[in-house]
């Protein structure tokens, strides 16, 4: 029976006992009653209510700290991983600076090092004026350009772009022809009068390789080029049979051509009182002009000299005893002159000579071979083979005389 009905029966037995009596309180104790038990009922839902607010109340409670504990779980876990990861990073920087601290050398080791840095500058520059005066010594040469003088046409032949010049060997009398940018054969005449006359048969020779541009050269019976296909070997070959004797990688050419005028050409070798040299632009050198000295015989660079002298504008260049003469020109064709110079002897300098003027002729130079027993310049001029007379001074009259 529920709890709520005993109030209710109880009251329903007192009011009929009541009415049975007749009692003249009757209806007063009837009406007290049933404001209590209505206040008791009243009372009763609202404790049930209480309760119910209470439990759901409750229950809120516990699913809010249910999800507060996921949450802090969670955020343990991506704790513990980042922990993790520190520890890893810290074992790494360990690791790092104890390679650190064996590699970093001790005050006493640097001060050897720089000590044997020195010695080894003070070795090399000691070597380099060593080599200067070897050069200068065993090659008496003090021979400067004061003019560049009397053009001469000696023929038409080949293409606009080609090289031709003399062996600088004693007593050699040969004329060689090599006509275009790229060909493998070369033609050889037994002078200067034979080539001009064409009367007698030139010599093929077949060579090994094919050439590229027109810094050609021929020094002791050997022909020394550029090979085709290669930023920077150059190819040494027997004549008369056309033999491969040598080849060479030259570091730092091939990538710039060595004149702006003259974009075919990417090695320039040259021929003078000293010996072999080649000509070439250094990227890594503002696009100045960069000589080598060669050993004819292994091909081994000897020593080498970056110059004030730019590409830019340059139609070609010789040298007359270690003293590089660059020549320029207009893009459009004109007079040629001489504007820049570089004695590796450092005895005249560019800036205390003058400009040197060429005779006017055709368009521009596409190669200059300077020979040095004849001191004339064979130059290649839009398929026209030409020859210069140069007239030469001593540098130590220059010298005194700018002095």
């Amino acid at each position: 029976m529920s709890i709520s009905l005993v109030p209710v029966l109880l009251l329903s037995l007192t009011a009929g006992s009541l009415r049975g009596q007749n009692f003249p309180q009757e209806a007063f104790m009837i009406q007290y009653f049933e404001r209590r038990m209505a206040q008791l009922e009243e009372r009763l839902n609202q404790c049930e209510q209480n309760a119910a607010t209470v439990s759901q109340r409750f229950y809120d409670l516990s699913s809010e700290v249910r999800g507060q504990l996921s949450v802090l779980n969670a955020v343990r876990s991506e704790v513990k991983i980042q922990m993790e990861s520190i520890l890893v990073r810290v074992d790494h920087m360990e690791g790092e600076l104890e390679y650190l601290e064996n590699k970093i050398p001790t005050l006493q080791n640097i001060e050897m090092e720089e000590a044997l840095m020195e010695q080894q500058v003070m070795d090399a520059e000691l070597d380099r004026l060593k080599k200067k005066a070897s050069i200068k010594l065993e090659n008496d040469c003090s021979m400067a350009l004061s003019a560049v003088k009397s053009l001469k046409i000696v023929k038409r032949a080949g293409d606009t772009y080609g090289s031709w010049f003399k062996d600088p060997s004693s007593g050699s009398h040969k004329v060689y022809f090599l006509s275009g940018l790229r060909n493998n054969t070369l033609l050889e005449y037994t002078s200067v009068k034979s080539f001009t006359e064409g009367k007698a048969t030139a010599k093929v020779i077949q060579l090994p390789f094919y050439w590229q541009g027109t810094g050609h050269v021929v020094y002791n019976g050997f022909l020394y080029y550029h090979k085709a296909d290669t930023p920077n070997q150059i190819v040494k070959v027997g004549l008369p049979n056309g033999t491969l004797a040598d080849t060479m990688l030259l570091p730092g050419a091939g990538h710039l051509p060595t004149y702006s005028l003259n974009p075919n050409t990417f090695l320039d070798l040259a021929v003078d009182e000293l010996g072999l040299w080649v000509i070439h632009v250094d990227s890594d050198f503002s696009g100045n002009l960069v000589i080598n000295k060669l050993d004819p015989g292994t091909l081994a660079v000897e020593h080498t000299w970056d110059t004030l002298c730019k590409s830019r504008g340059a139609e070609g260049a010789f040298l007359i005893c270690g003293t590089l003469y660059v020549v320029y020109n207009t893009r459009y064709g004109g007079r040629s002159s001489v504007q820049c110079l570089y004695d590796i002897q450092d005895t005249i300098h560019s800036d205390e000579s003058p400009v040197l003027f060429f005779p006017k002729r055709y368009t521009s130079h596409t190669s200059l071979y300077y020979h040095p027993k004849d001191r004339q310049l064979y130059a290649w001029d839009d398929g026209y083979q030409t020859i210069y007379k140069v007239e030469v001074h001593r540098k130590d009259v220059e010298a005194t005389t700018a002095g």
